[in-house]
C-alpha cells in the first residue's frame, strides 16, 4: 500500500509549513516513530515522525519550499516493490496538476486540509508537538537528532546512556557534547546571540544582532514573519483603546539588586507583578468570544522576544502568579534559550492570556503595542528614567519612573477596568514589591 505524507499542523494557528530538511532520502527504510522530515511551523522547527514502517518512495516537496497544511509532501511505500508504483503515481499527479493549471476552462476546486485528509490514505507522519511527552527511548529506540547521532559517533558517546533535553525528551547535540565533557556548541541552524547585561528596569531579552540586508532586492517573508503579518492584520479588526500610566520603580530597583545575584531577572519580576495583579482583575486576563467573555483558568504571561532572522515570538510563563520568583526566572531563561534555537513547543508560545512587550532597552520612553489575537490586553513597557517630581511633603525629589501603555479589547474591557488594573499594578510595584518574593 502507498500512503501520502501530508504537511502536518504543528499548532492551532499554523496554515502552512516550510520544509527545513529531509532527514530521510528516497529509498530509505523508515521505522515507526522515526523522524522523516524537519518542518518550520509559524514559530519553531519541529521533527515530523512516521506512523508506519515502510520506504520513502518519492519526495514531492523538496527542502526550502513552503506548502499549505494538509498538502502531500511525499509518498511512502510499504514494500520495496511498491516504490516504482509510487514514483509513477507521483508522476501522474504532477502531470494532472500541470494540466489543470494550464486549462483556462477548468478551475480546480480548493479543498481544505480536512477534506484532503478524508479523501486520501491516513497521513503517515505526526508532529512531535502533537504527541504526548515521550522519553529519549521510544519503542526500544533511542530518539536523537541527526546531528546528535553524528556527534555521538565522533565523540564515542553511547546515546542509550543520555537523557535528552530537546523537545519531548529528544537527545540533541548539546546533550552529546555535555556527556563528552565538551562545551556545548549552538546548533548551526539558529545560533543563539550573546546576551548583554540587563539594565535594572529592562524586562526582556537583548537586542538582536543586525542581519545583512541585500540592497535593491525583494526578500520574501519567512514563515515566522508571515505568521506575524497574519496575526497583526487580524488584530486590526478588533476595536481597541489605550491607557497609559507612570510607575515609580525605586522600590522595585532595590529589590532587584538584592535578588539578582540569586538568578532573578527583571523580566520575571515584572511578569510576576503583572500576574499577581491580573489575578485580582480577571477581566483583564480574559478574551473575547462570539458567545461572550472567556475567563481563563490560569494566568499565563507572554513576553515578546525579537528573533534574529526576523519576526517575534512570545514565550509564555504558565501560571506565573502561582510560581515562585526564583523558579519563574529559571523557566524564563530556558524559554528564551530554546526560542532562539526554535525548540519551543506550541503551548509554550501560543497559550498566553496577557502579553508584555518591552522596548526599554533601546531607550524608548513610550510606545503602543498591537493587541495579539485571542487576548484581551497587552502592555507596552518603556525605559525607566530618573525624573524630577514633586513629593508628598511639597518638596522636589528624583524618582525612577517608567511609562506603561496598555492596549485593550473594548468589546470586553472598558476604560475603568484598565485604569483600576494599572492603579493596582503601580501600587504593588511602588509600595510592596517584596511580596513578589513570597
Amino acid at each position: 500500500m502507498i500512503h501520502e505524507v501530508f504537511m502536518p499542523a504543528l499548532s492551532s494557528t499554523m496554515t502552512e509549513g516550510k520544509i527545513v530538511s529531509w532527514v530521510k532520502s528516497p529509498g530509505d527504510k523508515i521505522e515507526k516513530g522515526e523522524t522523516v522530515v524537519v518542518v518550520e511551523s509559524d514559530k519553531a522547527d519541529m521533527d515530523v515522525e512516521s506512523f508506519y514502517e515502510g520506504y520513502l518512495a518519492v519526495i514531492t516537496v523538496p527542502a526550502g519550499e513552503t506548502v499549505p497544511v494538509g498538502e502531500a509532501i511525499a509518498l511512502l511505500a510499504e514494500t520495496p516493490d511498491e516504490i516504482e508504483t509510487a514514483k509513477q503515481q507521483a508522476s501522474q499527479s504532477s502531470s494532472a496538476s500541470d494540466s489543470a493549471s494550464t486549462s483556462p476552462d477548468q478551475a480546480p476546486t480548493e479543498q481544505t486540509p480536512t477534506e484532503q485528509t478524508q479523501k486520501s490514505e491516513p497521513a503517515t507522519v505526526s508532529a512531535a508537538s502533537q504527541a504526548q511527552d515521550t522519553p529519549s527511548r521510544r519503542n526500544g529506540r533511542t530518539v536523537a537528532s541527526p546531528r546528535a547521532k553524528k556527534l555521538a559517533k565522533e565523540l564515542k558517546v553511547e546515546l542509550d546512556t543520555l537523557t535528552g533535553s530537546g523537545p519531548h525528551g529528544r537527545i540533541v547535540a548539546e546533550d552529546v557534547e555535555a556527556a563528552a565533557g565538551k562545551t556545548p556548541q549552538p546548533e548551526p541552524a539558529a545560533a543563539p546571540q550573546q546576551p548583554t547585561p540587563e539594565p535594572a528596569t529592562q524586562p526582556t531579552a537583548t537586542p538582536t544582532t543586525p542581519v545583512a540586508i541585500p540592497q535593491g532586492e525583494v526578500v520574501p517573508f519567512n514563515t515566522l514573519q508571515n505568521a506575524v503579518v497574519r496575526n497583526m492584520v487580524a488584530s486590526l479588526q478588533v476595536p481597541s483603546f489605550r491607557v497609559g500610566y507612570t510607575i515609580t520603580t525605586n522600590e522595585l530597583d532595590k529589590l532587584y539588586k538584592q535578588i539578582k545575584p540569586k538568578g532573578v531577572t527583571m523580566t520575571a519580576l515584572l511578569a510576576k507583578a503583572v500576574a499577581v495583579t491580573l489575578k485580582q482583575h480577571p477581566k483583564i486576563n480574559a478574551s473575547y468570544t462570539e458567545k461572550g467573555i472567556q475567563y481563563h483558568a490560569g494566568v499565563n504571561v507572554a513576553v515578546a522576544v525579537a528573533m534574529a532572522d526576523g519576526g517575534l515570538i512570545t514565550p509564555t510563563l504558565q501560571k506565573a502568579d502561582e510560581v515562585d520568583i526564583y523558579s519563574l526566572s529559571r523557566t524564563w531563561k530556558g524559554l528564551v534559550e530554546r526560542s532562539r534555537r526554535k525548540q519551543l513547543q506550541p503551548e509554550e508560545y501560543s497559550s498566553g492570556t496577557f502579553t508584555i512587550s518591552n522596548l526599554g532597552m533601546y531607550g524608548v520612553d513610550r510606545f503602543d503595542a498591537i493587541l495579539p489575537p485571542g487576548q484581551g490586553a497587552i502592555m507596552a513597557i518603556g525605559a525607566s528614567r530618573p525624573q524630577v517630581v514633586a513629593t508628598t511633603d511639597g518638596m522636589m525629589g528624583v524618582r525612577n519612573q517608567m511609562q506603561v501603555n496598555m492596549t485593550c479589547d473594548h468589546r470586553i474591557i472598558y476604560g475603568a477596568d484598565a485604569a483600576a488594573f494599572l492603579q493596582d499594578l503601580a501600587k504593588l510595584i511602588e509600595t510592596n514589591p517584596q511580596s513578589l518574593t513570597l
